[in-house]
């Protein structure tokens, strides 16, 4: 089957691509298995010397990966040289912690020595998707493949490139050849991957339809999965925030990545005594960002990734206009532009039954709510089926403290920041966000046996 690239900017073909054959994506998972086998049983040392390789390749290539990126999904420059910088970071962070996450633990038990061993459990299926195309890879194979797991790639079709790019980093930086590869197949045959006798568990970053197929398919196979799915985050805006510092953060996350994050604000939640004050300055910085080339170095705003997902997020924002929602900025389509390009968008009023309020806006939309009081703003927040990120902004930090550890309902909150992943800290959510953790301690020990071990 022959798949066809297009360029987000500018709507040109960019090239053609045809899909694996069976057996040669049969080859590569037995492959995989046959070089864990040996990787298993490689020294810590030896695989962080690898792993600081890769950073180091991350690094050197920094340029090229970015404009990949920007050719393949559009993320503009600046952010994808961004996210190749925190590639590495992973990298560096998972080869100078690995060891000691993954240590021996002695427990006392009625034995003369009891303990917990941490083993690597073998080939491990990723489902990555497009939005942050080298992100998602490296933060999953950063810490399987330090805990000595083999790691099979099933990327997202719209960038074979940056999926072969990877691919090629771990064998430049002296990883086995097999033990991380890249699987160039369809949704379709995620199923048949993961049923298969070697494959040992799966970890998909994607959709709520693509988490639900992928823990059925896992589920029925007896395999260990974590899921990353969508998000509808919420920052919540009290009535003693910083506005100035509430309206700037809350502007860079809803932009970021044109909108095309799991964790990038989504739901502005905002009390009546600021209401308006921070309405007025959100305004201003969403009318400031630069729609532009990915290659420009002042463009905040690219294109979205593709044509169809640009038409379905604008049918969001006209279906909730009908409902009664009132667009303040941006809401319509670029006259003579073939790129997948969409404006900073506002959406005032939004309230229940509108698609700005139930569903999640991915792409450079913004659903401001008008609160009852502080209590309700928490109440509307919690009221999603989603739960991956959401943050308050207050200057009295102790009650921002408790709100976000006792009172949101997600993985990850902040208190007067933005929303974000950090290889020191698990990430994840919960509900229909998904369940387990990527990143941190919690992030290795996702994808390993915790093995008892009982000596008399």
């Amino acid at each position: 089957m022959s798949i066809s690239l297009i360029n987000p900017a500018t709507g040109e073909t960019i090239r053609s691509y045809e899909y694996m054959r069976e057996a040669e994506v049969e080859k590569r998972i037995i492959r995989a298995n046959e070089v864990y086998a040996s990787w298993r049983k490689t020294s810590m040392s030896h695989r962080a010397e690898r792993m600081m390789k890769a950073a180091a390749i991350l690094r050197e290539g920094k340029e090229k990966y970015a404009r990949l990126m920007g050719l393949e999904m559009g993320k503009p420059i600046r952010e994808a040289r961004g996210e190749v910088e925190k590639c590495a970071w992973v990298c560096e962070y998972y080869a100078g912690n690995a060891a000691a996450f993954l240590a021996d633990e002695t427990v006392v038990t009625d034995a003369s020595l009891s303990f917990i061993s941490y083993q690597p459990i073998g080939v491990v299926l990723a489902v990555m998707p497009w939005n942050f195309p080298f992100w998602q890879v490296f933060r999953f194979a950063a810490p399987a493949l330090m805990a000595g797991n083999a790691g099979l790639l099933k990327h997202a079709s719209n960038v074979p490139g940056c999926a072969e790019a990877i691919e090629e980093i771990f064998l430049e930086a002296g990883f086995p050849k097999g033990l991380f590869a890249n699987l160039k197949i369809p949704g379709s045959r995620v199923a048949a991957v993961i049923r298969h006798p070697v494959v040992k568990a799966v970890t998909l970053t994607g959709s709520g339809p693509a988490g639900s197929a992928v823990a059925s398919a896992a589920g029925g196979a007896i395999k260990k999965t974590v899921l990353e799915l969508g998000g509808s985050d919420a920052y919540l805006i009290l009535r003693d925030a910083n506005l100035g510092l509430a309206a700037k953060t809350c502007a860079q996350s809803r932009l970021l990545n044109a909108g095309q994050s799991c964790i990038g604000a989504k739901r502005f939640i905002v009390v009546p005594e600021v209401y308006d004050a921070f309405l007025e300055k959100f305004l201003a910085n969403m009318a400031a960002a630069k729609m532009g080339s990915p290659y420009d170095e002042t463009t905040d705003l690219g294109p979205m990734a593709r044509h169809d997902l640009r038409e379905e997020l604008h049918s969001q924002v006209l279906r909730s206009i009908e409902k009664g929602a009132v667009c303040l900025l941006g809401g319509a389509i670029p006259e003579g532009n073939p790129g997948a390009y969409y404006p900073a968008t506002v959406l005032a009023e939004v309230a229940p039954g509108m698609p700005a309020w139930e569903e999640e806006l991915f792409g450079p939309v913004a659903a401001v709510i008008r609160a009852q009081d502080e209590a309700g703003a928490i109440c509307i927040a919690n009221s999603s089926v989603f739960g991956l990120g959401a943050a308050v902004f207050t200057e009295d930090v102790e009650r921002g403290q408790r709100i976000a550890a006792i009172e949101l309902e997600a993985g990850a909150c902040f208190v007067n920041g933005m929303v974000k992943s950090d290889p020191r800290l698990p990430f994840g959510g919960i509900k229909q966000s998904g369940f387990g953790r990527e990143l941190s301690v919690q992030g290795i020990r996702e994808f390993v046996n915790a093995k008892t071990v009982w000596v008399r």
